[in-house]
């Protein structure tokens, strides 16, 4: 592990003064954010005046965050801008007198998105519900000081330190914790100014590590032996099988050989899994020679592609291109195993945008047959690889 941390360091170090972007990549980034922005202004509902919204289905406010957030971004847009201001009115209408944002379904994963786009603008009205946000996804955390929590009959006991639920938040509605929703509830304290000693942080420390195929900090017996360091979904697969933790991946197995050559079946680690509990850790402040993140950058490495999402091929590639652009950028690096990584995201969105702006569909599951909801990841994507 030692020699894991110095290679990293040394790896880090003379990054940052590399360029971060040439000037032909940099004018492909403008044209395919601008085409983007345009498309998405098309797609804003008439009379909502939110995204992707029907009034005869189930609403989420999420998807109009999603497009805050991809919008808000880009350097020549401000809270001044017409739909920045109809979109936040937008998802204040959702606003509940508990906390919450949401239209009845998805509280954790719906307030936590609605939260990292409120923390972008400066309306009092937006300073208001991020504040009452921030309280409610805390309540929302397995605890062992939460009780009763009404959006979990199941567990309404306080969850101990042991319990594999303990530090994790899920959907809200259900009983199991799982690292995406933990990833957009860390995502939305950090972007809303929540400081890393906050005890939900502390708390999601050890959700995130058993997570985390790595047996020298996971404790869960599904990680006994392993060495990936890449992250996996859940620390079980449902609510019945709480009382024998057995993890989840969506990416399946994978036989890993140990140092003294005995192979084992583990859990996979796969891509955007692995680039959301990477950003959770650099987002709580870890050093980057802490072995969590040591471990995890050298799975990245070992991984790294645009190709696909690993593990899961064409499966939520536009969430893992977002996830990983936020990731890289927030770990300040340019350069993967001697790929600028910006660059060739740029090559790859730009190839895959139409000419109206909105981009391929690959693949349908985790909603990404919707054009708002892929477009907008894609704009995330490419605002933190060109700027």
């Amino acid at each position: 592990m030692k020699s894991i941390c110095i290679m990293l360091l040394i790896l880090i170090a003379p990054i940052a003064n590399a360029q971060r972007i040439d000037g032909e990549h940099k004018r492909k980034a403008e044209m395919a954010i601008n085409r983007g922005n345009e498309y998405l202004v098309t797609r804003q509902h008439p009379i909502t005046l939110g995204w992707d919204d029907d009034p005869d289905t189930q609403v989420m406010p999420a998807i109009t965050a999603l497009v805050v957030n991809a919008l808000i971004l880009d350097p020549g847009i401000d809270e001044k801008n017409t739909q920045i201001i109809q979109g936040t009115r937008y998802i204040l209408k959702y606003a509940n007198d508990d906390g919450s944002i949401h239209n009845g379904i998805l509280p954790s994963y719906n307030t936590a998105i609605c939260l990292s786009a409120l923390g972008r603008v400066h309306f009092p009205k937006a300073l208001d519900a991020v504040l009452a946000g921030q309280k409610f996804l805390k309540t929302l955390q397995y605890t062992d000081t939460n009780t009763e929590n009404p959006n979990d009959p199941g567990f309404s006991e306080p969850i101990d330190i042991n319990h594999p639920y303990y530090g994790g938040v899920g959907y809200g509605k259900h009983g199991r914790p799982d690292l995406s929703n933990l990833a957009f509830f860390i995502q939305a304290l950090h972007d809303t100014g929540v400081s890393t000693n906050d005890p939900a942080f502390q708390r999601a420390q050890v959700f995130l590590s058993r997570v985390q195929m790595l047996d020298e900090v996971n404790d869960m017996p599904y990680a006994d032996g392993s060495s990936q360091g890449g992250f996996i979904y859940a620390t079980v697969p449902n609510i019945e099988s709480v009382d024998g933790p057995a993890g989840q991946s969506m990416a399946g197995s994978i036989t890993e050989t140990t140092p003294e050559g005995e192979e084992l079946t583990r859990l996979r680690a796969y891509g955007s899994m692995t680039y959301a509990g990477f950003k959770s850790l650099i987002f709580s402040n870890l050093d980057p020679d802490d072995p969590r993140m040591a471990s995890a950058w050298k799975w990245i490495q070992e991984n790294y592609t645009l190709e696909e999402n690993p593990g899961l091929g064409e499966q939520g590639y536009y969430y893992y291109l977002a996830t990983m652009a936020r990731a890289l950028d927030a770990f300040g690096v340019d350069e993967i195993n001697g790929h600028n990584w910006r660059e060739e995201m740029v090559d790859k969105l730009f190839e895959l945008q139409w000419t109206n702006g909105a981009f391929k569909v690959l693949n349908d599951r985790w909603m990404e047959n919707n054009d708002v909801l892929i477009t907008a990841y894609a704009l995330i994507a490419l605002q933190h690889a060109a700027h």
